[in-house]
């Protein structure tokens, strides 16, 4: 049987909200804002803006993008952070925006399964 990529990206952020190491709440906000941030500011500026923050929650939102987009090849396995900011200022414009489409469509679950409150007691 196969599994849609829609199905991908669903199963990917609840594995990923599992071990979620910041509060949930925080990350909720977040991911919530996420991709209008992408929309208005820029893809690879809201990447920059994350790390620059440096606290938890931006931290995690990094992470489930870009460990996201190495699963779906669109950028090289990368254990610095800057390197894959460079990997992302360096693509084709056809190669960024396929990677920003593709980070816009998996943040639409990330949203939906954080504002579910699925990880609370009792849930």
């Amino acid at each position: 049987m196969r599994v849609t990529l829609g199905q991908q990206r669903a199963a990917y952020c609840l594995e990923r909200l599992k071990i979620l190491a910041c509060s949930r709440a925080d990350f909720k906000a977040l991911s919530a804002g996420l991709p209008s941030m992408i929309l208005q500011n820029g893809f690879g500026q809201t990447l920059a803006f994350l790390l620059a923050k440096g606290k938890d929650k931006h931290l995690a939102a990094f992470e489930i993008i870009a460990i996201w987009l190495v699963n779906r090849k669109l950028i090289d396995h990368s254990k610095l952070r800057v390197d894959i900011l460079a990997q992302i200022s360096k693509m084709p414009q056809t190669q960024y925006l396929q990677a920003q489409r593709e980070t816009l469509a998996m943040l639409e679950w990330l949203k939906r399964y954080a504002n579910a409150a699925l990880f609370e007691e009792g849930i």
